[in-house]
């Protein structure tokens, strides 16, 4: 092929790939602008800031005006009018003092960024993200806060996607990649390029719980890490997005059930630190969510409406497994409880 033809191709497939891309940006645009144009299809007020004692902080996706904000309801009352915000993230976690958003900014080409804001929406400090947004988490003390994204660029073939996890500080930051620490499974040293990992929850001190994937075999585990030491060691198998209860004994998660790939079923489970025990919630759908808690009884989680594309109900389920499933809030997603 000839040096000019070959730039003419070039140049072809380049202006297609990027009217492409253009027309995927414009066409979310206009979803999020459609969502946005029309009243809240449930009661809200004035938000008055973003956070708060006795709260839960989440993604309001009723549609209508303030779809995708920031919104909070009475932790005794979460059928309340809610408070939307006007502060759009796709993720959020929340403390009294503190709000981490994640969020994609949308454009012809996106862009990604993790954002902290105060109690009363003012922003404190924002870093990029090197992808699409999946799981944020703030320490009891607001001293740590962890993103997780989705990333391309690499080639975890087993696991089926890339992640990147890192820690910040409320002034934006970078207190490491998980991916460079020193990781130790079943008492031998783990590869470098041998792990994934995601969904962090915090602990007392400097520790935490994550999700590890390791690539060649195709496994997860649940890790416990150390800020200070830069390290992390294997607790148990078969354990993803780990979420710590309120008294610091038990782990909520989801762990695969059944199927693989695309067809991965996840059932909500709790993992007794102490005795490593595990018990199988009654929960009868796929659950792909960081599962939060509602208090030492009661685990939360968002659930996909079937009549609704991109609308969300987040569920109570009993954490010993002794009830079934329940709405708590509807139009719902990425609780927070404050407390």
């Amino acid at each position: 092929m000839r040096a000019r033809t070959a730039w003419t191709v070039i140049a072809v497939i380049s202006v297609v790939a990027l009217g492409a891309t253009g027309a995927v940006g414009a066409a979310a645009w206009s979803d999020y602008q459609q969502r946005q144009d029309t009243p809240s299809a449930v009661t809200t007020t004035d938000a008055g800031g973003l956070t708060g004692p006795d709260r839960i902080v989440f993604r309001n996706t009723a549609s209508g005006e303030g779809y995708g904000h920031v919104a909070s309801v009475p932790l005794d009352d979460p059928t309340a009018a809610r408070a939307v915000s006007g502060i759009a993230c796709d993720r959020v976690d929340a403390t009294v003092a503190e709000v981490s958003c994640l969020r994609t900014v949308r454009g012809i080409t996106p862009l990604y960024t993790g954002t902290l804001y105060g109690a009363d929406g003012a922003q404190l400090s924002e870093w990029p993200l090197s992808g699409i947004p999946s799981r944020t988490r703030i320490s009891a003390d607001g001293a740590m806060i962890a993103t997780t994204a989705f990333v391309t660029g690499h080639s975890y073939a087993t696991i089926g996607f890339s992640t990147e996890t890192t820690i910040h500080s409320p002034d934006g930051s970078d207190l490491g990649n998980l991916e460079d620490w020193t990781l130790t499974i079943d008492g031998a040293a783990s590869a470098p390029v041998d792990r994934n990992y995601w969904g962090i929850t915090f602990a007392d001190g400097d520790a935490f719980y994550a999700t590890v994937g390791m690539t060649t075999q195709g496994v997860t585990y649940l890790v416990k890490g150390s800020l200070s030491e830069r390290s992390l060691t294997s607790l148990a198998e078969n354990v993803e997005c780990p979420s710590l209860s309120p008294d610091g004994t038990r782990i909520a998660f989801k762990r695969v059930t059944a199927g693989s790939g695309p067809t991965v079923h996840w059932t909500p489970a709790v993992y007794d630190l102490e005795t490593g025990a595990i018990t199988l919630l009654p929960e009868q759908r796929p659950i792909d969510d960081q599962i939060g808690w509602l208090d030492d009884d009661t685990i939360l989680y968002g659930m996909p409406r079937e009549d609704a594309v991109g609308d969300y109900d987040v569920w109570a389920l009993a954490a010993d497994a002794s009830g079934k499933p329940s709405v708590f809030i509807e139009h719902a997603w990425s609780p927070a409880v404050v407390r």
